[in-house]
């Protein structure tokens, strides 16, 4: 347990610390907003969660004082295992330091928050008390329906991801416009290269020279803190199997891969396998998506297809597929667009990559081709797509390529739209 006086060397340091540079986003949060719940930064590690909590920290501390604010970051070493009771002493530690705020309005910012057990209890006091909360996260399971239950439903959640395209652009300092000369076309397709091969990790953005170390780095330390360390996992080799594995295949099985692992008289079992896939998708490490189905035992039962948090993640275990880069692309943009995305198989030759709802109403159809141009390619895309457009009842018909762009007129009602992903990734959601 931490003491009185670290709190206040601690509560102190922050009063007096300046604020790093920091690059806007495109996140809106109102920290003005008069509703009693808590603020809730959910993402994988290094996405700049913390430098979100910053940008709020500091646009209050504009307008109302920096001592109204107290940010603490939960991964200090020097901090060991807390849990709700440090909180309590640090808020009584904050309030001995600056007593004339007691009964107003300030804010705390708790980053990390999953390493301090029963946190929750702490943070419902806090906004019965009229405290303003914003907490930050690397575990998903802050999004769940248990942590939902013990905050009241009183949580707000924004999704940290890494940068966006536009995004990307704004951190290049590249100008967006309606029309582009031929060398500012040159340098957004070139600037889309980019985002398309190492991804949309803020420090991989600004230090590009560094990018691989970076990347590298990232890698290793989501895997470390985030999975064997959070979930004290013995069997370290078995998990780097598993990523392999991930990493290797387009859609992905545990019963499969259990009998290739028991093949190679590698000792493993079935249990522990979905508890690993569990913790890299509670990291944000990974994501599964599940055939459509309007039942959702068949639906979670599917064989899933398998996408990564960020292309630079794909790359840096040398995956260059351009095909599949450009689907993981397509798949966080829609993810960041929250919507309620499945795929589509009606064989093993006809799938649509990406299948969008309302409720039970399919709004959209997706295809993801890189190159556009072949004929059978082609052929095979938009009979897929009409196969699911039939079916479904959807008129609303896209193929996503790297850089071919037209209109397929079926008939009088039919249209599929032929797009570069780089204009799509740029328009409104």
């Amino acid at each position: 347990m931490i003491n009185k006086e670290y709190w206040l060397e601690v509560i102190k340091d922050w009063n007096k610390k300046e604020f790093p540079q920091i690059i806007n986003r495109d996140i809106k949060i109102d920290f003005d907003l008069d509703i009693n719940r808590v603020f809730s930064l959910i993402g994988p590690r290094r996405a700049g969660k913390t430098f979100e909590l910053f940008n709020i920290a500091k646009q209050i501390s504009k307008k109302y004082g920096k001592d109204k604010t107290l940010y603490i970051n939960f991964e200090r070493p020097d901090f060991g295992t807390l849990d709700s009771l440090d909180l309590v002493l640090m808020l009584k530690s904050y309030y001995s330091l600056f007593p004339e705020n007691s009964g107003k309005k300030i804010w705390l910012f708790l980053d990390e928050i999953q390493n301090v057990k029963e946190w929750e209890l702490f943070v419902r006091t806090c906004l019965d008390d009229g405290i303003k909360v914003f907490i930050s996260g690397s575990s998903s399971k802050l999004l769940s329906k248990e942590v939902a239950t013990s905050m009241r439903g009183r949580n707000l959640s924004y999704s940290i991801f890494p940068l966006s395209f536009k995004e990307f652009l704004f951190f290049k300092n590249f100008q967006l416009q309606k029309a582009y000369s031929s060398s500012e076309k040159a340098q957004l397709l070139n600037y889309f290269e980019e985002y398309l091969n190492f991804g949309g990790y803020p420090e991989v953005v600004l230090f590009s020279s560094e990018k691989e170390k970076i990347l590298r780095d990232i890698f290793d330390t989501a895997i470390l803190k985030d999975v064997l360390e959070r979930h004290k996992i013995r069997n370290s080799m078995l998990l780097k199997n598993l990523i392999k594995a991930l990493l290797s295949a387009k859609e992905f099985s545990i019963n499969k891969f259990y009998n290739y692992l028991k093949s190679q008289q590698i000792k493993s079992s079935k249990d522990a396998l979905y508890k690993f896939l569990d913790y890299l998708e509670d990291a944000f490490f990974v994501f599964k998506l599940n055939k459509f189905s309007l039942s959702y035992k068949k639906a979670e039962q599917s064989l899933p297809k398998v996408y990564f948090i960020d292309n630079g993640i794909l790359t840096n275990n040398k995956i260059d597929d351009k095909g599949r880069l450009l689907e993981n692309l397509v798949f966080l943009e829609l993810i960041r667009r929250e919507n309620d995305v499945s795929y589509y198989q009606a064989s093993q030759n006809e799938e649509v990559d990406f299948l969008i709802k309302k409720g039970k109403k399919v709004t959209q159809l997706i295809q993801v081709c890189y190159d556009f141009s072949n004929f059978m390619t082609k052929d095979r895309e938009i009979k897929s797509l009409l196969k699911a457009s039939e079916e479904f009842n959807c008129e609303n018909l896209l193929i996503l390529t790297n850089s071919q762009e037209e209109e397929i007129k079926l008939d009088s009602k039919k249209i599929i739209i032929v797009k570069p992903v780089w204009k799509w990734l740029l328009k409104e959601k």
